[in-house]
């Protein structure tokens, strides 16, 4: 064990599919999180931040180990070797703790608890599907959410509510503390009085979201996307409420001074954007729009694209003797795991390919990076791979990239005629696709992400592919 330079926490928490433009210090004057509007008050607000890997476990490794996992890993265990920002903390004699409900830390061999000394996995969260009630496919969530009587039964508050018990008793301690909250990812099922925030006349039913076009499920309604969306944003205002709980923990325990505190998610949702897209990818599904199960025949993943609302990420970082501000230059999700390195002044790794956000912290005026990538685990057509649950479909389609720079999204497919190209300066909701108008933008941030592959040593058989951009 090495010695300790620091006496600074640290504190990241991570809430699930939460949209930046759902945040009030983001724009949002509808949404209710002034807890996070607080903290992004002390904090650096970072602006331009993307994600990498996608979706929810492949976030997480990048998260935990600062590399681009996308290039050598898909949806799975961390490899032998690969080092975790918890391992290097606890060799450097902070007490590592967790608490999360995400139900795939675990599961199926997962080992993602690695490096927690204190690791506490709170139950109830499920697959999507594992929610209807057909024969065979019932699951643990049934049962967990069977026994609710009260808001503090819900997983999110328990998740916050056990960091909180870890808090009281080893706040005295040099600790990193993880708290990862499923929510607001779906099923949201809130307690009704918060999204009736939103839809005051809310009747209390589960919308289930149809992973595609709400469009193509016959006999849906507007009405009921719209009502998902109400409950959507009533799962935000109650993970912000739990947030401002913990953060209150914090002040009450005199740790605020001492205490990095670190907020962001792994991706966004779609809920009508781009032609009526309601999920985070696309799938074969049954007649209802519900995301089929695994073992069903034509459970495949279909076409998938990452525009802004997908990957587009709040972050927020508060760090004592650091001023608020808010910085405007590029970063991705591989950037946090070195950055709470340097805040507590230890070494970062070689293999670490992100790069602290502390010196842009101290200095808002830094430029970021030059371009971010967003993606899928590299894979092609045919390929079975893990998304949303940790069960293998097929691609039908391959998977999009998105590729971020100078203003400019190219959403990347190596199938001739589906690229696009978005001007984002002008047109931020990403409504109109100029890669004909364009071209030359096209083509440089393809360059980009080939140059991006090889500098990652991306296998040759999903290198080849993508060599072309065939508009």
């Amino acid at each position: 064990m090495l010695g300790l330079v620091t006496d600074m926490n640290v504190i990241w928490i991570v809430s699930d599919t939460f949209r930046r433009d759902h945040v009030g210090a983001y724009g949002n004057p509808h949404i209710r999180t002034p807890s996070l509007d607080r903290l992004a008050a002390e904090s650096v607000r970072f602006d331009a931040h993307y994600s990498a890997g996608f979706p929810t476990m492949p976030t997480r490794a990048d998260h935990q180990t600062g590399r681009w996992t996308m290039s050598f890993m898909g949806w799975q265990p961390l490899p032998a070797g690969v080092t975790t920002l918890a391992e290097i903390l606890a060799g450097h004699g902070l007490h590592t703790a967790a608490s999360v409900d995400t139900p795939y830390y675990l599961r199926d061999g997962m080992n993602y608890d690695r490096g927690f000394q204190s690791f506490f996995m709170n139950t109830g969260q499920d697959t999507l599907w594992s929610l209807i009630p057909e024969p065979g496919y019932h699951h643990e969530a049934l049962d967990v959410r069977d026994r609710w009587r009260v808001e503090a039964d819900r997983n999110a508050p328990k998740t916050f509510m056990t960091a909180m018990q870890w808090l009281e008793r080893h706040y005295k301690e040099d600790f990193f503390l993880y708290v990862d909250t499923w929510d607001p990812h779906e099923p949201w099922d809130a307690p009704s009085y918060y999204t009736e925030l939103y839809m005051p006349d809310y009747d209390g039913e589960l919308v289930l979201p149809v992973y595609g076009n709400w469009h193509d499920v016959p006999g849906y309604r507007e009405s009921q996307l719209r009502k998902a969306h109400a409950t959507y944003c009533g799962e935000i205002t109650m993970v912000d409420t739990w947030v401002g709980f913990l953060l209150k923990y914090v002040e009450n325990m005199g740790l605020a001074d001492k205490t990095a505190v670190i907020f962001t998610t792994d991706h966004g949702f779609y809920f009508g954007e781009h032609g009526g897209l309601f999920g985070k990818m696309s799938s074969d599904k049954y007649p209802d729009g519900t995301l089929r199960p695994y073992d069903e025949p034509g459970s495949k993943w279909s076409y998938s694209p990452l525009f802004e609302e997908i990957v587009h990420l709040p972050l927020l970082i508060r760090a004592p003797g650091l001023p608020p501000g808010v910085y405007g230059g590029l970063s991705s999700a591989i950037d946090v795991m070195p950055t709470v390195l340097d805040l507590l002044r230890l070494d970062i790794p070689d293999f670490v390919q992100g790069r602290s956000l502390a010196p842009a912290m101290r200095d808002t005026t830094r430029p970021g990076r030059e371009y971010v990538v967003s993606s899928l685990p590299f894979a092609n057509p045919g390929d079975p791979v893990q998304s949303v649950d940790n069960f293998l479909r097929d691609l039908e389609e391959a998977p999009i990239t998105t590729v971020t720079a100078g203003g400019w999204s190219l959403l990347y497919s190596p199938d001739p005629g589906v690229s696009q190209l978005y001007d984002l300066s002008s047109d931020p909701r990403q409504l109109d696709n100029v890669i004909g108008r364009h071209a030359d933008e096209a083509r440089e941030l393809h360059r980009l992400l080939v140059e991006f592959m090889r500098e990652n040593e991306v296998p040759d058989r999903l290198l080849r592919p993508r060599l072309e951009l065939r508009m």
